[in-house]
């Protein structure tokens, strides 16, 4: 579908004003090129001439996405990536299809870099036991993606190489380097019970959920033992 009509710079450097507007923008190529999002929206009785606002655009359920094919554009366009969702056995699992992922990389770089700064300056670990063991995890591509841009030799995944990763945040903090230690939640957590270490040139990037393997927890709390290990 033809996004050229949005500026994924002008998103990401958008001020609120800018952003509303932009939003609505990008509700009403939705609205015209994803049939089931329109559907939907005829469902609820909603006419697009209407929403001229952010908070009155209607949201897709995440379920749609376990039943239906969501995609923008012609229904028999191939998706460059497609994602799915964790899930229990024997359970449907969410699919997300990204027919260009040039705007969805370019979307992923901008976005950090303008929170965190330029990639390259990064050494990059993902601690990401659950992830790495199933396939088509968009967090994975992600990861890849950031350490591609990065290109430092440090860069890699763990499972649950615990004394490895020590190891080579060791290092990197020795010399000076910046690091970005991109985690699953109780994997992080397990890793500063066996490794409590000071931290001075590291980020830590918590991607949220327990998978199971620990009390669920809020975000603060979670912030609060990870900052006193």
């Amino acid at each position: 579908y033809n996004t050229s009509l949005i500026n994924m710079e002008n998103v990401l450097q958008a001020t609120d004003a800018t952003f509303e507007l932009l939003a609505l923008q990008v509700f009403r190529l939705q609205y015209a090129g994803n049939t089931i999002y329109r559907q939907y929206c005829e469902a609820l009785r909603i006419d697009p001439d209407t929403v001229t606002s952010t908070t009155r655009i209607p949201f897709l359920p995440i379920s749609f996405f376990k039943t239906h094919r969501v995609v923008t554009g012609s229904d028999v366009v191939q998706p460059q990536l497609t994602f799915e969702s964790s899930g229990t056995t024997g359970e449907n699992t969410s699919r997300h299809y990204v027919t260009d992922a040039g705007i969805y990389e370019q979307s992923l770089l901008q976005g950090f870099e303008q929170f965190y700064g330029p990639t390259r300056d990064y050494a990059i670990l993902a601690l990401l036991p659950s992830y790495l063991e199933r396939t088509n995890a968009s967090l994975v591509h992600m990861a890849k993606t950031l350490m591609a841009h990065s290109g430092h030799a440090a860069n890699g995944f763990y499972i649950n190489e615990w004394a490895q990763l020590h190891d080579v945040l060791t290092s990197q903090e020795q010399s000076g380097q910046k690091v970005l230690l991109l985690g699953v939640t109780f994997a992080l957590l397990d890793f500063a019970d066996a490794y409590p270490m000071n931290l001075r040139h590291t980020v830590v990037m918590e991607t949220g959920g327990m998978k199971g393997r620990r009390e669920e927890l809020t975000r603060p709390e979670v912030h609060a033992i990870l900052k006193q290990q």
